[in-house]
Parts: structure tokens; sequence; C-alpha cells
């Protein structure tokens, strides 16, 4: 009897560390397209997981989820939300669009689809990331303004800390990229890592005490 008792209370446990981060390391998520999934690299490369040696490193408990898609649009991300709301994130970084420009798609709609998932994380009290994108120059100036625009304009209006441009020192550099000059190889993930981890620190709760 007392062994079934024991039994049951750990699946009790256990099923309330699952569902409550206060029982576990706090989440936070990476959700991007393959600049965040980390296209053509091992995985140990991309920037959570750099992140997450960094946040180790520093004697942070956090657990960083890669929630990065190849592919996937302002829109993807959005419709993806609710059901990575599982993780019970306390952060979440915001690396959408790229897809959403190389495509030419309306602004207007990236601009929609970015500001109801800042909307939906501020409503459950999640912290916002925001990295920005920028166009290649041969997509025009009206709209290359337009785009890079959008992440200033939504980063005032809900007063969530920028990444102006998560490429920073990256693009177009042959020695950090791939042949298509965006995707970038391993020693492109480790600049992008030390360009979040700079905005992403302030936002972190202090670190336990040792």
């Amino acid at each position: 009897m007392k062994k079934t008792m024991l039994f049951y209370i750990i699946l009790m446990l256990a099923s309330i560390s699952s569902a409550n981060p206060v029982f576990g390391e706090p989440v936070i998520l990476a959700l991007g397209d393959s600049l965040t999934a980390g296209f053509g690299v091992r995985a140990e490369d991309n920037y959570p997981s750099r992140l997450q040696v960094i946040l180790r490193e520093n004697g942070y408990p956090h657990k960083v989820v890669n929630a990065g898609v190849s592919g996937d649009t302002s829109a993807g991300g959005l419709r993806r939300l609710d059901w990575l709301m599982r993780h019970k994130p306390k952060i979440i970084i915001v690396a959408l669009g790229a897809n959403d420009g190389l495509r030419g798609l309306a602004v207007e709609a990236m601009e929609s689809n970015l500001e109801k998932i800042i909307q939906q994380c501020q409503k459950t009290k999640v912290k916002v990331l925001l990295a920005g994108m920028k166009m290649l120059p041969n997509y025009g100036k009206e709209y290359t303004d337009a785009f890079h625009a959008v992440y200033r304009r939504l980063a005032k209006k809900y007063a969530v800390p920028l990444i102006p441009f998560l490429l920073e020192g990256v693009a177009g550099k042959r020695e950090y990229t791939r042949d298509d000059g965006i995707h970038p190889v391993a020693a492109g993930y480790k600049i992008i890592t030390e360009t979040v981890w700079r905005q992403l620190k302030p936002l972190l709760a202090a670190k336990p005490k040792t």
C-alpha cells in the first residue's frame, strides 16, 4: 500500500513539474525560421544551442527551446504559437519575417502577424525580444525601408527590446555565410549568438546564488 501511494505521489509531482516552470528550468523559446533552426550547420552550432552554452557558463538555469522552422513566415510562426506555449516560456525571441520579405509578401501583413505574436505573449506575461531583419537592396528602396521600419515601430509600440538586425556583421560576408550570402555558417552563428546575448541578458532574472 505504501509503495502504491509513493508511486502516485511521484507521478503527481512529475505532472506538476512538467506543467509549472517554477519546478523546472525557466524556458527561453527561440521562435523563427531557418536562421533560428540552423540550416546547413550542426545542431550544436545554431544560435539557440550556442546561447544555451553561454547561459550555463554564466550560471543561468534557463533552457533554450529551438522553435525554428526552415521556410517559416510570420504567419506560420503565429499559427504555431499556441502549440509552442505548452513549453510555458518566460521569454520568447521572435526572429521572423525574412521569408515574408524574400517572397515579396505584403509588409502590412507581416506587421500584423508580428503584432499578434507580441500581443499574445504579453497577454500571458511572456517577455519578448524582437529580432529585426533587413531585405536585399534589389527589392527596391521603398519596400526595404518599409520592411525594416516594421520592427522599430513594433518595438516602440509594445516597449519590447529590439535587435535591429539579427544578421548584423554576418549577412553578405563570405567567411560567415553560405554561398547565398544569407544563411550563416558556424562562425557566423557565433557572432549572431553574441548579438542576441547582449539584448537577452537584461531580460533574465538574477542568477541564483551559489
